[in-house]
């Protein structure tokens, strides 16, 4: 039978070389489960790989969508188990690899995606624009927590429909996350890659600094000219966001390249506590050499 192998974990911890060397390893393709990487265009500041670092091995889920386009959590589950289903139908094993803990949880688990109401919606977003973004995150944390982990504040589209799936069902947007013993895939195995902070915020903090050398600042204008400003997902990314409001005049690149940091290593602690609460991952040390890493989930591999 077909293996579907997850790697999940916080930002900059090392998930997309392990994902290469795994599937390598087992003739396996890869699913991308970042909410980000499905953007076509935005490459340096989602740390996508490169051809050359894919290694010869196929990457799925990436380069989807054009920057104008917002996508939800729904249809990224259908169009990830439709990938998964095939590729396991052809006797291919599949490796899924991000830390967008709700794509990762939309795959393996049976969520339940209640329809919109566009009188609610309407009423949501125009609150966020009197009170802004902040505002409705503090809202989400009182009402539901777990969903204020999962969110990042800087999404504000999806925050507001985590806050009109509450007011629709009168239940936390968590309460569609299920039982573990539902899950679609029980034979699954999950790994996580954990890093003490100290040693995470050093590896962000020059994660940042090479992405502005890499060419971020160009990127992000040839995003604004192919239209990312009319969508509202991809320009409230971190980095992407921080960009596009020093382009307005609002912060310097100094202040830009600090933001996106304290962003990320923000998300980062939000990714850490949503992994956490999954018992079915197995951890390993992010800090241990990668083939260390690799040789320990090989060993679980051959054991399942």
């Amino acid at each position: 039978m077909s293996k579907l192998v997850i790697i999940c974990g916080a930002t900059a911890t090392g998930k997309s070389d392990l994902a290469v060397e795994i599937a390598k390893e087992i003739n396996a393709e890869i699913i991308s489960a970042d909410s980000m990487q499905l953007y076509k265009g935005m490459d340096i500041g989602t740390a996508k790989l490169s051809m050359s670092e894919r290694a010869g091995i196929t990457h799925h889920l990436l380069d989807l969508v054009d920057v104008k386009s917002d996508v939800t959590v729904s249809w990224y589950q259908e169009q990830a188990r439709a990938k998964i289903d095939e590729l396991q139908s052809s006797g291919k094993n599949v490796v899924v690899v991000g830390g967008t803990g709700l794509y990762i949880k939309a795959i393996l688990d049976d969520l339940n995606f209640p329809e919109t109401d566009p009188e609610v919606r309407t009423k949501l977003n125009q609150e966020a624009e009197k009170i802004g973004g902040d505002a409705m995150h503090e809202r989400l944390a009182k009402l539901d927590p777990a969903a204020s982990l999962a969110i990042p504040k800087e999404n504000v589209r999806r925050v507001i429909r985590a806050l009109e799936v509450i007011e629709i069902t009168g239940k936390p947007f968590t309460a569609i996350l299920p039982r573990e013993d539902s899950t679609k895939y029980p034979d699954a195995m999950q790994f996580g890659l954990a890093m003490n902070r100290e040693s995470l915020d050093v590896r962000i903090d020059s994660r940042v600094a090479k992405m502005w050398e890499a060419g971020f600042v160009d990127e992000v204008e040839e995003l604004i000219n192919r239209g990312i400003l009319e969508g509202k997902t991809a320009q409230a990314a971190i980095g992407y966001a921080q960009i596009i409001r020093m382009k307005h005049g609002s912060m310097t690149e100094g202040e830009a390249v600090e933001d996106t940091a304290r962003a990320t290593r923000q998300y980062a602690r939000r990714q850490e506590t949503w992994f956490s609460r999954d018992l079915r991952i197995t951890w390993l040390s992010a800090t241990s050499n990668l083939s260390e890493r690799k040789a320990s989930v090989l060993q679980a591999i051959l054991k399942s």
